[in-house]
């Protein structure tokens, strides 16, 4: 849990810092780039899963 608040803080520390600077936003647009980040842990996760079964 403690992880999931220091990744919070961080990212609301940058985009701060950008909003301060008038830089644009340093992520994808909000709901396609929430779904790629679930998309990529979940491949992770099931690649994870599936090499025991396959690697014997």
């Amino acid at each position: 849990m403690q992880e999931i608040i220091m990744a919070l803080l961080a990212g609301l520390i940058v985009g701060l810092l950008f909003a301060f600077i008038k830089l644009p936003i340093p992520a994808p647009p909000a709901f396609p780039g929430i779904a790629g980040i679930i998309g990529i842990y979940l491949g992770y996760k099931l690649l994870q899963w599936i090499l025991p079964y396959v690697s014997g």
